[in-house]
């Protein structure tokens, strides 16, 4: 991508939203743990970035998507905080092992689901990052805006508690 490249052309906007979509998707769904909420946001972000295109740099384009997702993200939550106190969508998964068998690896997977989403925001962050985007700590350091060392100390807290957690559910 060429640094004097004016964003508001359509081949520099189309770099710049193949080089950060799925690093902002990735972050928004780790904040929000859903899939077309995270989706939808990131489309969105990016259409904000092409309606001010003009008014943002190359270089701080990457920022101005996060930032403007991340308020996304706040106002979503203002306008569906009632709404998603009644929304209630139980997956139900059809499968041939046996009833006990399922309804032991359903009680696992919910007992780690909520010990991962009891985990603080920023530690949660990070550890799916780490983890299931396979991100290094500098790389998710860059994404979030914070040192190395922070990344690390988050990282260390996350697994800490879910060690905890862990050894309950045994």
């Amino acid at each position: 991508m060429q640094q004097d490249a004016p964003l508001c052309q359509e081949s520099t906007y189309t770099s710049i939203f193949k080089e950060y979509a799925k690093n902002l998707h990735n972050y928004l769904y780790y904040k929000t743990g859903n899939l077309s909420l995270s989706k939808d946001l990131t489309q969105e972000a990016f259409t904000k970035l092409w309606q001010n295109c003009a008014k943002v740099t190359l270089e701080s384009a990457k920022g101005y998507v996060f930032k403007t997702a991340n308020n996304l993200l706040i106002n979503e939550y203002k306008h569906q905080k009632v709404v998603l106190n009644f929304q209630n969508n139980p997956t139900k998964e059809a499968h041939k092992e046996s009833p006990q068998y399922l309804l032991e690896e359903k009680e696992f997977k919910q007992q780690l689901e909520k010990a991962i989403a009891d985990l603080p925001e920023k530690q949660r962050v990070v550890f799916l990052m780490s983890r299931i985007d396979k991100k290094t700590y500098k790389e998710i350091a860059e994404i979030i805006g914070i040192s190395k060392q922070a990344v690390e100390k988050r990282m260390y807290n996350a697994l800490d508690t879910l060690r905890q957690v862990s050894k309950k559910i045994k």
